[in-house]
């Protein structure tokens, strides 16, 4: 079976079956990028740096420190990415593609510089969201799921700062 896109309505139900499932099961509501921040601190750890020195780490009793993995949240970003994986190979739609057609169109076919882009982007990202204390999963679905107010305003947001930084990178729609 070869799928070039999901239904969204069918999509949109499981992400919605899955936020209830994680509440029911585990107790806890979807979020993944603290999982980030608590990796660092593992790996940190690992590599002898002294992860007290940081109070980000220390904060709320260690739940940022190298002590916090595993968790609940560990796992449901393990299940993202081998489930992602495991149905992209499932329906044959599995492609390594080192610069998408749109970035090339835009920026050319290196993918040096597609790569580098690719990790600002990230980077910035992150600190956005670590800044905000949640990601998207964290604070737009789960959010929106207990009808709080925050969780629309996020998702305003994420879906208004997307759309303005999609055309500012790639410019105006043809």
């Amino acid at each position: 079976m070869k799928f070039e896109t999901w239904n969204p309505y069918l999509s949109g139900a499981l992400a919605g079956i899955l936020l209830v499932a994680s509440v029911a099961v585990a107790g806890q509501y979807l979020g993944a990028s603290t999982t980030f921040s608590r990796s660092a601190a593992y790996i940190e750890d690992k590599a002898g740096v002294d992860t007290n020195r940081f109070d980000y780490f220390t904060a709320k009793k260690g739940k940022y420190g190298p002590g916090s993995l595993p968790n609940w949240q560990l796992m449901f970003v393990i299940g993202v990415v081998a489930g992602s994986f495991g149905i992209s190979l499932l329906t044959r739609s599995f492609k390594v593609v080192p610069v998408p057609p749109m970035w090339s169109a835009r920026f050319g076919d290196n993918p040096w510089k597609r790569g580098a882009a690719a990790f600002l982007g990230g980077a910035i990202a992150l600190f956005g969201v670590r800044l905000a204390g949640g990601c998207p999963s964290g604070h737009g679905l789960s959010g929106l799921s207990q009808l709080a107010v925050s969780g629309f305003i996020a998702m305003a947001f994420f879906f208004l700062v997307g759309l303005v930084t999609a055309r500012l990178v790639y410019g105006p729609r043809k």
